[in-house]
C-alpha cells in the first residue's frame, strides 16, 4: 500500500450516474487487475473505495457511480490533485484462466474486468465477455472490450443488447475459466449457475480499506476474511453464502 498524490486530468460522464475519472501519477503500487485505490476528499472522514479500471505507466482510470455524498462530491471534481492509497487488495489470479476465460460483470463491477482483460489478451489469449446493466442508459465501455474479445451485452428492461441477466447468457457459453464482479444477487447467480473454477470480486462497504476496523469482514471455509485486505477476489470454492 502507498499513499500517493494524483493530478485529475478528465472527469466526465460514460453512462447514466456513471463517471471516468482519469488520473496521472505514482501507479507503482498496483500489481494487477482486481485491486482497488482509497480516495481521500475533503470533507469527508472516510475515504471512498474504487476499484482501478486501467492503468497504463503513470496514468490511472477510475470509474464510478453516483449514488451518495462522497461520489457526488467527487463528480465535481474536474482538476487538481486528489490523494490516494494505492495497491490495495488482492485482486485477480490471471495465471489461472486456461485458454478460454469468460468475464461477467453487472453495473459497476464491470471497471476491475476491463484490467482483467487486458492483461489476459497481453498473454495471448483471447477473452469473451458478458456485460450486465438495467437499461441503455446505464451500458458504458462496451467498444472497449469489443476491442480485446467477444463481447455480449444484456439490460434487465431490454432496451438494448439482449433482454435479461447475464446468467441468462451464461448458460450458454463454454469457458475454461470464469471472473466476475458486481452487485450481490448477481454473483449468488453466477455461482449457482456457473460450472467449474472461477473467481468473484465483491463489492463491498468499506471503513478503513485495509483491514485494521474489520468492517467487511465475510466467512469463508477457512474461516472470516476481509474483503479489503484478504479480497476483494474469492475463488469459488472457498465462499460459504450467508442465509
Amino acid at each position: 500500500m502507498q499513499e500517493r498524490m494524483f493530478t485529475v486530468t478528465q472527469n466526465r460522464p460514460i453512462a447514466r450516474d456513471v463517471y471516468e475519472l482519469c488520473l496521472k501519477g505514482d501507479t507503482g503500487a498496483i500489481s494487477g487487475p482486481g485491486q482497488f485505490v482509497n480516495v481521500k476528499l475533503d470533507g469527508f472522514f472516510l475515504r471512498r473505495p474504487i476499484s482501478v479500471c486501467n492503468v497504463q505507466g503513470d496514468e490511472l482510470t477510475l470509474i464510478y457511480k453516483v449514488v451518495g455524498e462522497g461520489t457526488r462530491a467527487m463528480q465535481g471534481i474536474q482538476a487538481g490533485t486528489l490523494n490516494l492509497l494505492t495497491g490495495l487488495g488482492n485482486g485477480y489470479d490471471v495465471s489461472r484462466s486456461g485458454d478460454a476465460p469468460l468475464l461477467i460483470g453487472g453495473g459497476v463491477g464491470v471497471p476491475p474486468l476491463y484490467l482483467l482483460a487486458r492483461r489476459l489478451c497481453e498473454k495471448g489469449v483471447r477473452v469473451q465477455t458478458i456485460l450486465g446493466f438495467n437499461s441503455r442508459q446505464d451500458v458504458f465501455y462496451e467498444d472497449a472490450f469489443r476491442e480485446l474479445g467477444d463481447v455480449t451485452v444484456t439490460t434487465a428492461d431490454g432496451s438494448y443488447g439482449r433482454k435479461g441477466f447475464v446468467t441468462d447468457v451464461l448458460s450458454e457459453k463454454e469457458y475454461s475459466y470464469f471472473y466476475t464482479c458486481g452487485p450481490l444477487p448477481m454473483l449468488r447467480a453466477v455461482y449457482n449457475m456457473s460450472r467449474g473454477e472461477g473467481e468473484f470480486s465483491f463489492e463491498e462497504r468499506m471503513g478503513c480499506g485495509f483491514g485494521a476496523c474489520m468492517g467487511c469482514s465475510c466467512r469463508t471455509i477457512t474461516g472470516t476474511k476481509r474483503i479489503c485486505k484478504d479480497g476483494p477476489v474469492l475463488r469459488k470454492e472457498e465462499i460459504l453464502w450467508e442465509g
